[in-house]
């Protein structure tokens, strides 16, 4: 009876291990490979209940989830001669399960070495100013890259290549700042001139209608009378009034006073004038000189030569007329006498 038992026994667990190794459970995200003796079946089980033989089959589960992999920083020196270090994130998923476990050992660990040599080969052939601007372009070639020799022999697909970060050197740092507050300074220097300019417009503009009408000179007087005595401790200097000054003009005698300007409409000195102004001066264009119209340059005549004034010849011993040589000897005969 007791061997009866141990049969059953042994027969009840030969049976749990063959159910075990025959009935197999494939996840909805998982794909199922068979091999029978060592040799891979062609037909892939989906997801779900299967059933394979329990003696000579084995199978293998793949996951087909897209895997996001950190890729570790990678040191390099850009093309413009710039030391950065990168660091990236790859996704990727299988798009062919048996290439997946039969052409490559482990698939994760060689789509990490292939995209940190591409990643250290990415960064020899950018610039810094495209690392750092134009991270589209540079993830796409980046793609292109690690999923050129993974696809077809490997049966992994990269879907998307992302650059985390680009680490820069303290002193790139400190004259890109530079940069930055050179280029904002420049910015705000040209909207303060552009603004000088504008407003000396509207004065002019003021200044030409307070010009030709003396009540409106009185009454900005007035106003600033206004705002100055709003402000205390404050002493106000009140000038001649214009007026007066009017009126001795008039009482004295001399010539009469020419007759004033009609007034005539003022030219509009506002925002459209200025924009004209300015786009008028971008597009003027000097015209070159043609060879015709230069003038001709007058020829300056020539200065005719002075005659040479002939030399005086020298006169040995020449005595003027009328006066008589002296020698030593009449003179000493005069002093005898």
């Amino acid at each position: 009876m007791g061997a009866v038992v141990a049969v059953i026994v042994i027969l009840v667990i030969l049976g749990i291990i063959a159910a075990t190794r025959t009935f197999k459970v494939v996840q909805q995200y998982e794909k199922g490979i068979i091999y029978r003796f060592g040799r891979v079946l062609p037909e892939i089980r989906g997801p779900g209940l299967t059933i394979i033989r329990p003696i000579g089959d084995r199978m293998a589960k793949v996951n087909m989830q897209i895997v996001a992999m950190a890729v570790p920083a990678q040191e390099g020196i850009t093309r413009d001669n710039v030391s950065v270090r990168v660091d990236a994130v790859v996704y990727f998923r299988v798009v062919d399960p048996i290439k997946a476990t039969v052409n490559v050992q482990n698939y994760m660990f060689a789509i990490s070495q292939q995209a940190q040599t591409s990643l250290r080969s990415i960064i020899g052939q950018s610039e810094m100013d495209q690392l750092l601007a134009e991270r589209e372009t540079v993830n796409r070639e980046l793609r292109r890259i690690i999923d050129e020799p993974t696809e077809g022999p490997w049966g992994i697909r990269v879907e998307r290549v992302e650059i985390k970060d680009v680490s820069l050197p303290e002193g790139m740092k400190r004259s890109m700042s530079r940069q930055a507050e050179a280029e904002r300074e420049r910015r705000a220097r040209i909207i303060t001139a552009d603004g000088e300019y504008q407003a000396s417009k509207r004065l002019a503009a003021a200044a030409n209608v307070m010009s030709r009408d003396p009540a409106a000179l009185q009454l900005r007087l007035l106003q600033t009378v206004v705002e100055v005595a709003g402000e205390r401790n404050s002493t106000l200097v009140m000038p001649i009034p214009v007026e007066l000054l009017r009126f001795f003009e008039k009482m004295a005698p001399g010539p009469a006073a020419p007759e004033p300007e009609p007034i005539t409409q003022l030219d509009d000195l506002g925002d459209a004038e200025v924009a004209a102004a300015e786009a008028a001066i971008s597009n003027v264009k000097v015209p070159e000189l043609e060879e015709s119209s230069i003038p001709p340059v007058p020829e300056v005549p020539q200065v005719p030569e002075v005659p040479e004034v002939p030399e005086v010849p020298e006169v040995e011993n020449a005595v003027t007329p009328g006066v008589r040589e002296v020698t030593a000897p009449d003179v000493a005969q005069e002093d005898k006498a």
